[in-house]
């Protein structure tokens, strides 16, 4: 059959596969496989208040946004009941 010297290869190979397969994808992953701005910048991101200042402003922004989405939720509804009355 092959005898010692394909063995030896046949092991050599099967152990340096998986190493140089690991050392490819595993050396120079920022530049290699990296996507330009794919993490957005810290200023950008949110920021957790630690103040209790912070945190009741927070709230009240909170509560300004929802209130002015509901104010339109109910004007959409409103204008779409009309609708509805005027076609039925």
């Amino acid at each position: 059959m092959g005898g010692a010297n394909l063995e030896i290869f046949k092991f050599g190979l099967y152990i340096m596969f998986p190493i140089g397969w690991m050392y490819y994808f595993g050396t120079n992953l920022e530049s290699r496989f990296s996507v330009p701005d794919f993490w957005p910048p810290p200023e950008s991101t949110h920021r957790i208040p630690h103040d209790r200042e912070d945190l009741l402003a927070e709230l009240e922004r909170m509560k300004a946004r929802r209130l002015e989405r509901r104010a339109k939720r109910l004007e959409m509804e409103a204008q779409q009941r009309e609708r509805e009355e005027g076609t039925g």
